[in-house]
């Protein structure tokens, strides 16, 4: 019997709630500590989660995607994500230092493959670390694939997605001078490290609220306002990835290195309606991943607990747990 016969009640297949065995600081270099948790099963299959943002930080619903009989869940917030220190800190905080850092919480934990779990800049640095550590990843297990290009940050900050939502995109580019709307994420850049806290916040929520009106299917615009102080640190850390092109070598440098985890098996997880992460990116990875899988869920768009997108990332999750 198919274990979700209707996708509106996928949620209630999630797995209940549960609380971390370990938790702790790792000093991580360059001046900066990482939070760490593991929870579930401590002899089971280890599971890496990496949050999106660039700037999210983990959440304890981030848990539930878990047989917490069968996986070893671990999840870390970023650098200046979360509860790592410094808040908000972009200094020595790339890609490549995430990538260091997943490594070190590697060895740390003394485990010798792991399934890489990730959405959205989650999937971004799942790729990213996969092909630079292959040997490391067992399976990858992506959900609103996003490939840090030009072409993205395009759609998303040059008006393609405001297209479908002109309203949300006009209180997004209305503060900002009409003469600095040709690259919105310059503009954005020099409020959000002004140096004047008020206004940092103030472009951080305004930041923080374009992405969050638009992340699901069932969204109608509304523009909720979290804490300033996270929407500061999460827009300031998604603005310094996004201005540096998120510090890969050249544009469309993930699609040209999947050779590197061809024989990595996969599975993508793709909403079709997503309005952040469009799903041709999703498409592009899987042509070139012979062993990855493609899930496109009908009526869902980007954000991890839309109905369809929590079935299948369950579903995926408990398809590993039973092969081992």
């Amino acid at each position: 019997m198919d274990k979700f016969p209707d996708q509106k009640r996928a949620v209630q297949y999630l797995y209940p709630p549960i609380d971390p065995y370990d938790q702790r600081m790792i000093p991580v270099g360059q001046g900066h500590d990482v939070y760490m948790e593991q929870c579930g099963n401590p002899d089971g299959i280890p599971v890496i989660v990496l949050h999106g943002g660039p700037g999210g930080g983990c959440s304890p619903s981030m848990r539930r995607y878990f047989d917490p009989a069968k996986f070893r869940v671990i999840l870390f917030d970023q650098r200046g994500c979360g509860r790592s220190r410094p808040h908000a800190s972009v200094t020595n905080n790339t890609t490549w230092h995430l990538v260091a850092d997943i490594e070190m919480i590697r060895k740390e934990l003394k485990i010798d493959q792991w399934v890489v779990f990730g959405g959205s800049w989650g999937a971004t640095l799942s790729l990213i670390y996969g092909q630079t550590h292959p040997e490391a990843a067992r399976n990858l297990v992506l959900r609103g694939v996003f490939l840090m290009t030009k072409a993205e940050l395009d759609w998303f900050y040059g008006g393609g997605a405001g297209k479908f939502w002109p309203e949300v995109w006009d209180r997004f580019v209305s503060i900002i001078p009409e003469d600095e709307r040709d690259d919105l994420i310059g503009a954005y850049h020099r409020r959000l490290f002004s140096g004047d806290l008020p206004m940092e916040q103030r472009f951080g929520k305004a930041w923080a609220a374009w992405e969050n009106a638009l992340a699901s299917i069932h969204s109608v615009g509304g523009t909720h306002e979290g804490p300033a102080d996270y929407a500061r640190a999460f827009s300031r850390l998604e603005n310094h990835y996004f201005i540096n092109a998120g510090f890969l070598e050249f544009d469309g440098q993930i699609l040209a290195h999947m050779p590197r985890i061809a024989h990595i098996p996969g599975v993508i997880v793709q909403g079709r309606y997503d309005m952040i992460c469009p799903p041709t990116s999703a498409y592009e990875v899987a042509k070139r991943w012979p062993v990855g899988e493609l899930k496109m869920v009908r009526n869902a768009g980007h954000a991890l607990s839309e109905p369809g997108i929590s079935a299948e990332l369950v579903r995926a999750m408990d398809q590993i747990g039973a092969e081992t």
